[in-house]
């Protein structure tokens, strides 16, 4: 079992696709979608999730769409995946050896510390995938 599923990898998509957006304007949900190839009603059930979660402002009306609820400094990849996940996991249940439950506990507890940097740093990898083009051109 993957530790992040199909629903973390879509809503960190979604969440880099809003932080490359105009950051006062709303981006609507279609093209979100587009842009990341998420199938649309799967989408608004992560933007759902990560309204409540205060990651997202949905924006009524004409002009509507969804913006980060803050700026994407201030948003860490770890609060989107717990959002979207319920919480990160190595295993889904304790198991009978507390050795190895103590290990898993900080085996989570360092996968979070790992994720635990901001959206804006996704902009580093966007500076290392525009290198690798480059060079093999």
């Amino acid at each position: 079992m993957p530790l992040i599923s199909t629903k973390g990898v879509y809503g960190l998509t979604a969440m880099y696709e809003l932080s490359k957006h105009e950051k006062d304007t709303p981006m609507q949900i279609k093209e979100i979608s587009s842009n990341a190839n998420i199938p649309q009603n799967y989408l608004e059930q992560l933007l759902s999730k990560l309204r409540r979660a205060q990651l997202v402002k949905s924006i009524r009306g004409a002009k509507g769409g969804y913006i980060l609820a803050k700026d994407a400094e201030d948003i860490k990849i770890v609060d989107i995946l717990i959002a979207l996940e319920d919480d990160i996991k190595i295993i889904d249940s304790k198991t009978q050896n507390p050795i190895l439950n103590i290990f898993f506990d900080e085996s989570k507890e360092s996968i979070k510390k790992m994720f635990d940097v901001n959206l804006a740093k996704l902009d580093e990898y966007q500076d290392k995938y525009n290198e690798f083009l480059h060079y093999s051109i």
